[in-house]
């Protein structure tokens, strides 16, 4: 674990929004106009420590008698119409598996989309839902990685590790989000590919937005470089780690081994070989307040930790695939029923490519517009 990991602020201590001067060039450098693509048709046990259990830490938010904020109500997907296994991403995705390619794939992967935004909407959360008819980039239907959308109204386009999937960086889709949110600017970093410079979204990084705090696991998808200059730019603090499966491979994306929203914490903490980097790590969120359930390496692969909390008419959701949920225990289900609504959908057809129901959805954190 890097030197500024451990230097990272200690539950319930503010983290400063300011940015130096050299942080402000940096970001005036790197604001831009949306970079067009190509052309594009239609729119567990409480209080019991160890892997796959939850604990439920004292809060510092209750002793202060501050309420837990709210994770994002508002969503983007992207619904795919010629879905297919991305060959170019199998290198470094132990999660994806072979399917054969056909006709019935692609109406799958569209069904499965269509019906998770459905069960969204249903439950409260607002869905801004946009076409891929093209299919120019097999991973369309995984938005979160090349765009992240902040409180503070920027939205910041990212470099992509996949060279086919660049071009699912979209301006028509920005340009939607500028109709429905308030967006004070539009940072573009994908000029870093050019270097050889990734940083994949909310996949690569995973943000705790009460506390300023920015999880990232090493990987190919995630350059350290760009990644502290991305915590720059935003006023994040950089908690960078090590995580890998039994055969030695880095987890691609931090978020499918963490899931880290405003009442529950997921976390594959088995994955995280080394000691002191665990110990800090589940330390640093047990002392937050949430509950955290600890995942198995086994309970990973079936994407339990990737999820992603929101907020619905009647009160905080977890967002997970029916895969996720049946890898779950008992006990580790009732410790996040007690503060939060699992809302389950299966999208089995596309978790074939490696990724699962929270790399489907971009949380908007962006102000709404009023005259919208």
């Amino acid at each position: 674990m890097t030197a500024e990991t451990f230097s990272a602020p200690l539950a319930g201590t503010a983290v400063s929004g300011k940015r130096s001067d050299a942080a402000d060039q940096e970001r005036q450098a790197t604001t831009s106009g949306v970079k067009s693509g190509a052309s594009r048709t239609g729119t567990a046990r409480l209080g019991t420590r160890g892997a796959g259990t939850a604990v439920r830490a004292t809060s510092w938010r209750a002793e202060r008698g501050v309420h837990a904020p709210a994770g994002p109500a508002a969503v983007l997907m992207v619904r795919p119409h010629r879905f297919r296994v991305n060959p170019e991403t199998a290198a470094d995705n132990a999660f994806q598996r072979s399917v054969v390619d056909d006709e019935s794939l692609a109406a799958g992967a569209y069904q499965e989309s269509t019906r998770l935004a459905e069960k969204l909407t249903e439950a409260g959360v607002a869905v801004v839902l946009i076409e891929d008819e093209l299919g120019l980039s097999p991973d369309s239907v995984f938005p979160n990685n090349w765009f992240t959308t902040h409180p503070d109204g920027r939205i910041v386009l990212c470099p992509m590790f996949a060279p086919n999937r660049r071009q699912e960086r979209r301006d028509d889709v920005v340009t939607q989000l500028r109709a429905r949110f308030q967006v004070s600017e539009v940072l573009d970093l994908s000029a870093a590919e050019q270097r050889g410079e990734f940083l994949e979204g909310t996949g690569s990084v995973v943000i705790d937005h009460e506390r300023g705090l920015a999880y990232a696991c090493r990987s190919n998808r995630l350059s350290p470089g760009l990644f502290r200059q991305y915590c720059r730019l935003l006023g994040l603090k950089p908690v960078q780690f090590d995580a890998v499966d039994r055969r030695g491979t880095p987890v691609f994306h931090t978020n499918i081994m963490l899931s880290v929203g405003p009442n529950v914490v997921l976390i594959g903490a088995e994955m995280i070989r080394e000691r002191s980097q665990r110990d800090w790590l589940l330390g640093s969120l047990r002392d937050s307040g949430r509950t955290v359930v600890e995942l198995t390496e086994e309970q990973v692969t079936r994407f339990a930790g990737n999820a992603l909390e929101l907020s619905g008419a009647e009160g905080p959701l977890l967002a997970m695939s029916a895969t996720a949920l049946a890898a779950l225990r008992p006990d580790q289900v009732e410790a996040i029923s007690g503060t939060t609504r699992i809302l389950t959908a299966d999208v089995s057809t596309i978790e074939a490519s490696g990724g699962s129901v929270r790399c489907m959805l971009a949380g908007i954190h962006l102000p709404p517009r009023l005259d919208y």
